[in-house]
């Protein structure tokens, strides 16, 4: 399993980040999580077939982690037409807007047929032959998810945006064998996060949609500690193998 950090910037873009996006790719196929920047561009500039991406999901409904999915879905609509990839949303609400404004955009003709925008809820929201995806209910927002993905006989987990790790850090990472944890730091200090990270089976934790002018200072000092995982933060075009 191969991931790709697209974007690993906080509420807004950076001069050197993007908002929130990644690829995740196992066995050929692509899965894309997060859209807050333009990673069809991406796909392209790295030479995906948009056909073999399988899915692509949001672990909230800010703009942040969604802004991306307007092209993507247009792009779907009009020109990858043989591209059909699940769309899920975290709320139900964000679907007729999507369709309306592809309705709009079109001349008044509706959506093309195959065009598949559903919103999941917390469980398991996907599963095929690759890939299991299960959506972790937080407290960040109205319908937030941190989202646990396994392919490949490994565990990564995303945390999405929290209130506080203390708070809603996701239970099942105190009783699973994690190989990566994709962290959020834009809303708390790396030092919040760190006694809750020693109380988990992790082998690797990497913090991303981190505030640079609030945190940095403490994720370096954190960084500069030894920690009984590996400890570090994702910047953009970061590519992990697990």
């Amino acid at each position: 399993m191969r991931l790709v950090f697209i974007g690993t910037s906080h509420g807004v873009p950076e001069p050197h980040r993007r908002c929130s996006s990644y690829i995740l790719e196992t066995n050929g196929s692509y899965y894309l999580i997060d859209m807050g920047t333009q990673v069809i561009e991406d796909l392209r500039r790295r030479g995906i077939d948009i056909g073999k991406v399988r899915l692509a999901v949001c672990t909230h409904p800010h703009g942040d982690h969604t802004d991306g999915l307007v092209s993507f879905v247009d792009l779907l609509n009009w020109y990858y037409k043989s591209a059909d990839p699940l769309i899920l949303l975290p709320d139900e609400r964000m679907v007729p807007p999507l369709l309306s404004w592809l309705t709009v955009t079109s001349n008044g003709r509706p959506p093309r047929e195959g065009l598949r925008l559903e919103a999941f809820r917390e469980g398991v929201a996907y599963e095929d032959e690759n890939l299991k995806l299960t959506a972790i209910g937080t407290k960040h927002c109205e319908n937030s998810f941190a989202f646990l993905v396994e392919a490949e006989g490994k565990r990564v987990l995303f945390t999405g945006d929290l209130s506080r790790p203390s708070v809603d850090f996701p239970q099942i990472a105190f009783g699973t064998e994690l190989d990566l944890i994709v962290c959020e730091t834009a809303h708390f200090s790396p030092d919040e996060c760190v006694p809750v990270f020693d109380k988990t089976k992790v082998k690797r934790v990497l913090h991303t949609h981190v505030n640079d002018s609030r945190w940095l200072p403490a994720l370096y000092e954190q960084m500069k500690k030894a920690h009984p995982y590996e400890y570090g933060a994702a910047f953009d075009g970061m590519e992990v193998v697990l």
